[in-house]
């Protein structure tokens, strides 16, 4: 008999091209990386959430390609990382969150 284990999806990734446009939401607790690549212009910013996604809140800033780490000391925190309206200006950032 074959036994099956369900893997739950520990990151986001996006090729954003536009303003207001993120990743999906992914729930980190712990360490997580971060990682922004590609040829783009303009700010990509990771936010988190507390509430399930009702409102997002800036963590940090990035305007150049990075690689990243962060710590997240509480359970059940919404991350997504993206272009806010206004903050997009042109090209393709390839982003990715997770553990």
């Amino acid at each position: 008999m074959a036994t099956f284990t369900a893997v739950v999806s520990k990151s986001a990734s996006a090729n954003i091209t536009a303003q207001n446009t993120f990743t999906s939401g992914v729930v980190l607790s712990g360490a997580f990386s971060l990682s922004i690549s590609g040829t783009w212009a303009g700010t990509v910013t990771i936010q988190r959430s507390f509430d399930a996604g009702t409102t997002w809140l800036d963590v940090q800033n990035y305007t150049a390609n990075f690689e990243d780490t962060g710590n997240e000391p509480a359970v059940g925190v919404l991350y997504r990382v993206g272009f806010k309206t206004g903050n997009y200006t042109s090209g393709t950032a390839n982003v990715r969150i997770g553990q």
